[in-house]
């Protein structure tokens, strides 16, 4: 099964998401997919996907993590030990979001919501200083990040495996690009090469 989280101000709606949703179905494994939409809490957060990743063996489930989502999915992969890919994740997530606090909306939807001075101490509940078992990741870092700086990520993610993209942006926009390896790390052959 493949949990996708989302990042901050996105959802199941975003490009990468539906991307992969699409694929999946196509290989009719669409059932083994899911993006659900993470409340701004960030403890809220962690509660629904810890409850959807409880529904699996560690060993069948690989977590999606874009932006904040990599930092709650590799908060999930150290506390229940399944696999990771990590989309230009946030490594400092505490620090990054403090200048959020407030009324924001969603890209896809334009649905508001509150990010309220309290979730920033439950961003730094699930901070992880390091991270074990490196062959459980999988980083996808680019250059062109405008909002992260692609060097914490690889300096964070020491030994996984990583693929450092020069150029591109913070939301990946040519993910197309890299989605078959994506999912072969996950464990779902495309048959693409």
């Amino acid at each position: 099964m493949i949990l996708y989280l989302h990042g901050f101000r996105s959802s199941p709606l975003s490009f990468k998401t539906s991307l992969l949703a699409r694929q999946m179905n196509v290989l009719g494994r669409g059932d083994e997919y899911t993006c659900p939409q993470l409340p701004a809490s960030p403890r809220a957060a962690i509660e629904l996907a810890m409850s959807i990743a409880r529904l699996v063996a560690p060993q069948d489930l690989c977590l999606i993590g874009s932006s904040l989502g990599g930092y709650y999915a590799t908060w999930m992969a150290e506390k229940i030990g399944c696999r990771a890919v990590l989309l230009n994740p946030a490594v400092h997530a505490a620090r990054d979001l403090r200048t959020q606090v407030g009324v924001k909306t969603q890209y896809h939807s334009n649905q508001a919501f509150e990010f309220k001075a309290e979730y920033i101490a439950e961003l730094e509940a699930l901070s992880v200083s390091t991270i074990t078992q490196a062959q459980r990741y999988f980083l996808i870092a680019a250059k062109g990040d405008e909002l992260l700086d692609w060097r914490e990520m690889v300096a964070h993610f020491p030994q996984a495996r990583q693929q450092v993209i020069d150029g591109s942006d913070h939301g990946l926009s040519d993910f197309a690009d890299y989605a078959v390896q994506v999912l072969a790390f996950c464990g779902v052959e495309t048959g693409a090469t």
